[in-house]
């Protein structure tokens, strides 16, 4: 069984004795210790997008030893191939009249909507942007509560809830977010930059309470993007300026890339590969 959901064996779905081997396949190409706790503890590989995941997971089985050992194999990164083929297929838009500002917020406490509210929305629709939100899609199913007020009060914001993100993320010349793995679909697969919010992230509901160390995923934040603490808000618009001229965040990208994007538009056939292969020895036992 190939899945991209994590918690098997945690939540309802449970490992069936008819399954001799269960692979996860990562949605992005940030560290696998910002899954929910033990959301990776109970498959048998993890096809990962590169070395920064690797070891990311083997840091995680060392700090607790009762996990069970798994198959690490970097074959690349399905979501960045898809956003390679379809950026090749939409060819090159033309530019934005006015900067399109998007902003994509992750759900749950530590999330842009959840933490900062209205008062982020204000100061971001005063830079005089265009600017969209694109809610994380469990926003709209846990935080109901908190988006609707919210697009109540703000009409003149495009609220995005499009299937695909591909033409949003396309259509925006600079992202804000805060811990969403979108900075990295944006930054690596577009050369675009980011702009991180400097969220408290909760550490404790996470794989990464057992990290010694902060995931990768935010020690390198800083190489592609721009921090906005809230006591930036007021000058939001100064800092989106500064990401869109900032040169040396486009120049960090490919090492960034090269740690962890193995294989660039090659992650498919290497897949299928490790899954025949493996297929043919469990089909022997």
């Amino acid at each position: 069984v190939v899945a991209t959901t994590p918690g098997l064996d945690v939540y309802q779905w449970k490992r069936s004795r008819y399954v001799k081997w269960y692979v996860h396949i990562p949605h992005t190409v940030r560290s696998l210790q910002v899954y929910r706790m033990f959301g990776l503890d109970h498959y048998d590989a993890v096809l990962t997008g590169g070395r920064s995941q690797d070891e990311s997971g083997r840091e995680m089985e060392e700090a607790r030893p009762a996990i069970a050992r798994k198959e690490y194999v970097a074959v690349g990164s399905p979501v960045m191939d898809n956003i390679l083929a379809q950026r090749k297929s939409a060819g090159v838009r033309p530019a934005n009249a006015r900067p399109v500002v998007l902003v994509a917020p992750s759900w749950g406490k530590s999330g842009i909507l959840t933490k900062f509210g209205a008062g982020f929305l204000k100061e971001a629709e005063r830079t005089g942007y265009e600017v969209v939100v694109r809610p994380h899609p469990q926003t709209a199913v846990s935080e109901r509560h908190i988006l609707e007020p919210l697009m109540e009060r703000f009409p003149d914001i495009e609220w995005n809830f499009d299937n695909d993100n591909f033409a949003v993320l396309d259509r925006a010349d600079v992202l804000i977010s805060d811990f969403s793995g979108t900075m990295f679909d944006f930054a690596l697969g577009f050369g675009k930059p980011v702009i991180y919010t400097d969220v408290e992230f909760d550490r404790a509901p996470y794989d990464y309470a057992w990290s010694p160390r902060e995931p990768w995923d935010f020690a390198v934040l800083p190489r592609i993007g721009i921090r906005l603490g809230e006591e930036d808000f007021g000058r939001m618009g100064e800092v989106i300026a500064a990401a869109l001229s900032n040169g040396e965040l486009r120049a960090n990208l490919d090492a960034v890339r090269e740690e962890c994007w193995e294989n660039p538009g090659g992650s498919a056939r290497a897949e299928f590969d490790y899954l025949r292969e493996k297929w043919d020895v469990l089909s022997k036992d």
